[in-house]
């Protein structure tokens, strides 16, 4: 139960994106955290709602500060990114859709309307998807488990995916390492946390409206 209730806790503590708990438990073991944090949340399909874009952000103000280094926390977590998105697409090339049969107290563990806004998000974008989900939080975990069951082209795939990785990590992490200097965001990391959390969120939320409005016509 201790190995349990730790685990618990420093998981209430990466939802609360609370790097100053990680710096006091963990010192420089904070790396291998936030490599975990970005290869689950990118690699295991029932992870999808670990924090990724603010997760990126965040590690980058904490860079700003001399706290982390910056050109270690970037090589780090594109390999983390890029390891747990041919980690999923392999899970989907594998086992398939028999992921959803997978239960835990009789419910499923993978939420199967994921996959079905993914294939929607693939349908819509076609192969520039998989760079694109790099910024969609849930379509990001779905985006190369669906490539996967579909037998996208391998080489094709990993090709998009590494560039997409090298947007997605560098772009926010250097985002939140530019802007970390600013005293108001250093100040108030919660609420820019949770401003990311929502822009990245606002483009499935515009596409559900639609779908919605679209369905009621319909009828």
């Amino acid at each position: 139960m201790g190995v349990l209730n730790e685990l618990l806790e420093v998981f209430q503590h990466i939802i609360k994106l609370d790097f100053k708990w990680f710096f006091e438990n963990y010192s420089s073991a904070i790396y291998i955290i936030l490599f975990l944090v970005i290869f689950i949340e990118t690699g295991l399909v029932a992870m999808p709602f670990l924090p990724g874009d603010s997760l990126l952000f965040t590690a980058g103000i904490f860079a700003a500060s001399g706290e982390l280094d910056l050109a270690y926390l970037l090589f780090l977590l594109l390999i983390a990114a890029v390891l747990g998105d041919n980690c999923n697409y392999w899970i989907g090339r594998k086992i398939g859709l028999k992921v959803f049969q997978l239960k835990f107290r009789d419910k499923p563990i993978v939420n199967k309307k994921y996959l079905d806004q993914t294939e929607l998000f693939f349908a819509k974008n076609g192969i520039k998807a998989i760079i694109m989900a790099r910024f969609v939080p849930f379509v990001r975990t779905f985006a190369p488990f669906a490539a996967g069951i579909g037998k996208m082209n391998y080489n094709r795939f990993f090709i998009y995916d590494l560039f997409g990785g090298f947007l997605w990590v560098f772009s926010l992490t250097i985002a939140g390492y530019l802007l970390g200097e600013v005293e108001w965001i250093r100040k108030h990391i919660d609420l820019v946390c949770l401003g990311i959390i929502f822009l990245s969120v606002l483009p499935m939320l515009i596409e559900f409206i639609k779908a919605k409005k679209n369905k009621n016509k319909a009828v």
